[in-house]
């Protein structure tokens, strides 16, 4: 059994949960490794048609293995570099899967624990849990794709204000920066992630890539090139056998049943 991190597969929802609760869930070497192999198996894996990351004991993740990194055998440069290297592995994964990754937030998400919640689609959080950037109040530089996220989800003012104050951040104040999309009482928090996860999975999976994708890279993309992406999807989901269905349902004016 890992040490890092634990995965469970039920009713088409992977579930991961990272195990390092005596160190706050901190995210070292191997726990990024397994974590990005295992959003690397699932996302292949018709199996798995959604997933939820969570956290054991107080904390979501307090972030990267600072005591870790300093332990490393050549300087921890090095072991930020190596690091760093797995942790956009996964949370590139994460961005393109064409599946829902939804973050439960049971505790303190701070650091590179804040830039995995941030990564995922969604984020269900507790009403005690708390968001902290992390990175810059111990003088470094802000890293895990928080840079990418933290913009797109808050707006450029609000992102660089929580970069420079690193203020910690309530359920309460989260919610309404946007930069969770549910928050529940502690012992309820498994069960939301898992309802909006079941909701998400009843739908055409196919249809939710094409949207994640689009919205993923439409700060980047050009107008003229977006439409013709939105174009090539929505040829891509009518000959899909879930558009046919969905449109067949739509006439006949009942719930479809999606398939992929």
């Amino acid at each position: 059994m890992s040490s890092y991190v634990h995965t469970d597969i039920q009713d088409t929802i992977g579930y991961i949960t990272l195990i390092r609760g005596d160190s706050l869930n901190a995210l070292n070497l191997p726990t990024a490794q397994e974590l990005g192999e295992v959003l690397l198996r699932w996302s292949s894996d018709d199996a798995v048609r959604s997933i939820i990351i969570t956290g054991t004991g107080k904390a979501f993740s307090a972030g990267d293995d600072i005591k870790g990194a300093l332990a490393h055998p050549n300087s921890p440069a090095a072991a930020f570099h190596e690091l760093a290297t797995f942790v956009h592995l996964y949370i590139v994964e994460i961005r393109r899967m064409r599946k829902p990754v939804i973050a439960a937030i049971n505790g303190i998400a701070a650091g590179g624990g804040f830039a995995l919640a941030l990564a995922c689609d969604f984020r269900v959080m507790t009403t005690s849990a708390r968001l902290k950037q992390g990175f810059t109040s111990n003088a470094l530089c802000i890293d895990g794709g928080t840079s990418f996220t933290l913009p797109r989800l808050v707006g450029f003012a609000r992102a660089f204000e929580i970069a420079a104050f690193d203020e910690p951040i309530s359920s309460e104040q989260a919610l309404a920066w946007g930069l969770v999309t549910k928050v529940v009482d502690d012992a309820n928090l498994l069960d939301a992630a898992t309802q909006m996860a079941q909701t998400l999975t009843n739908k055409s999976l196919h249809t939710f890539g094409w949207a994640k994708e689009l919205v993923n890279d439409t700060f980047d993309t050009p107008l003229e090139r977006q439409l013709e992406k939105e174009r090539q999807g929505l040829v891509s989901c009518v000959t899909h056998p879930d558009g046919k269905e969905g449109i067949q349902a739509f006439l006949e004016k009942r719930k479809p049943p999606f398939r992929s």
